[in-house]
């Protein structure tokens, strides 16, 4: 699944609220800022802090998700690529629920690992150290790991049943037990060891070297990380134990990394392994397989609206009116991003640039009960429907088989009929004499033109 299919599992429109369990202190505030950030980069970063803010100021954040899309400066896929990032790295929970069509999500932020179980993570400490290098890594464990105790110290700290005896007292059983998060530790982040097969590599283990006991929970953990790591089989895990045990045939977290590593090193690559992202945006290779119609489809749908508007006005920065129009279309009405650019673009192309309120509401209406949501459905329906959206409009305006919207737009359309502001966006402008336009019998496909040449002349 590609990370544009992804992005259908968020829409501006959705709602969500936060939950804070704990305070979050300043330390933990530097955690996240020197120890996930190389991992996740800034934007996941950016978001985990805004929810934090937000969590700390107001007790209810019933929020949609086009709030986040204009505090962040991020398009609703980029906001929906930071969350799973934060979900990955173990800073935040989401939980979502669907009511008759309408989407709420539940936002719960996770406190950050200490540095020291950060640092002891086979994963996370191998990940660190490929993204900041080695001079970095050091001087993170000698800010945040505290130096070893002097061996001629002796732990003397008393056990709780040492200090406290029990006594007979009836706690109420709603007051026992977990609190509905049961299972869930702040020492940990999502990663499924069960699926590693220790069934086989303990198969291939001798009981009497290597005795089960020893396969603690702590160790198995560590076993499927490190082979998930080092891309090991548990054939290859075998000798990795085997190698881990000390002379007491016991198996330290320490060892086993060591072992990890020097097998790796010994039988696939003396570079450390990296690891990489399951899906990010499309590369370059994918963007040049696209048809020019589906390069234009995928802006539609991963752009902010106000771009879009500044991207068809040559650049220039469109007026508010024009923003909060498009602002109510998603918040209030619900209309996806993709389907609300598509109508902009739509507007503003077949009315000389303008985006007359009460016509534009008018296709949204219509686009709503139509239950679109994609921008391709939406550029279908506009050239199904061109002639009645003509009908619409205060003026009547030339019939629409002149009309080079749908010239360009028609069932055997011309890839290269892409309108041209689409490729002129990233261009600067330079400023053209305003003409005056007689919309009285003129062709629209000069009017067209006028405006083509504001906005950059031809194409390349």
């Amino acid at each position: 699944m590609t990370l544009v299919h992804l992005y259908k599992e968020l829409q501006p429109a959705d709602t969500f609220d936060i939950r804070l369990p704990h305070a979050l202190s300043t330390q933990e505030r530097q955690l996240v800022t020197l120890f996930y950030q190389p991992l996740t980069g800034a934007e996941p970063i950016s978001l985990y802090l805004t929810l934090w803010a937000e969590a700390e100021q107001m007790k209810t954040q019933h929020q949609s998700h086009y709030y986040l899309m204009n505090v962040l400066g991020m398009p609703i896929g980029k906001v929906f690529e930071a969350r799973v990032a934060l979900e990955a790295i173990g800073l935040l929970r989401t939980w979502k629920k669907e009511i008759e069509g309408q989407r709420s999500f539940l936002y719960e932020l996770a406190r950050p690992l200490d540095a020291d179980s950060f640092l002891k993570d086979p994963l996370l400490s191998m990940f660190l150290f490929s993204k900041i290098g080695e001079q970095a890594y050091r001087k993170l464990r000698q800010r945040f790991i505290l130096p070893a105790r002097e061996a001629s110290y002796k732990d003397v700290s008393r056990a709780f049943i040492d200090v406290f005896k029990p006594v007979s007292t009836n706690i109420p059983a709603d007051l026992q037990g977990d609190d509905g998060i049961k299972g869930q530790s702040q020492k940990t982040y999502p990663f499924y060891f069960e699926q590693f097969d220790f069934g086989l590599l303990q198969a291939g283990l001798s009981e009497q070297l290597v005795p089960s006991s020893l396969l603690t929970l702590e160790v198995r953990e560590a076993i499927a990380k490190l082979a998930f790591l080092y891309h090991l089989t548990a054939l290859d895990m075998q000798k990795v134990v085997i190698l881990a045990l000390d002379d007491d045939l016991g198996i330290s977290l320490e060892r086993l990394r060591k072992a990890a590593a020097d097998y790796y090193k010994l039988t696939v690559s003396k570079e450390p392994p990296k690891l990489a992202r399951v899906y990010d945006t499309p590369s370059v290779e994918e963007k040049a397989q696209m048809t020019k119609d589906q390069e234009l489809q995928h802006y539609l749908e991963t752009t902010p609206p106000v771009q879009v508007l500044r991207d068809i006005n040559n650049g220039k920065e469109p007026l508010q009116t024009s923003v909060q129009l498009a602002d109510s279309l998603i918040v209030q009405h619900g209309m996806p991003i993709g389907v609300v650019n598509a109508l902009l673009e739509y507007v503003m192309l077949t009315t000389d640039m303008k985006l007359p309120k009460k016509y534009v509401e008018t296709i949204a209406d219509h686009w709503v009960r139509k239950n679109l949501k994609t921008a391709k459905e939406a550029m279908e329906l506009a050239r199904q429907e061109h002639d009645k959206y003509t009908a619409w409009k205060n003026k009547p305006q030339t019939p629409a088989k002149s009309s080079n919207y749908t010239k360009g737009r028609t069932t055997n359309r011309r890839e290269e009929k892409v309108p041209d502001w689409f490729y002129k966006r990233n261009e600067k402008s330079e400023e053209v004499p305003a003409e005056t336009t007689n919309t009285g019998g003129t062709d629209f496909e000069k009017e067209r033109q006028k405006i083509l040449d504001k906005l950059g002349n031809q194409q390349k």
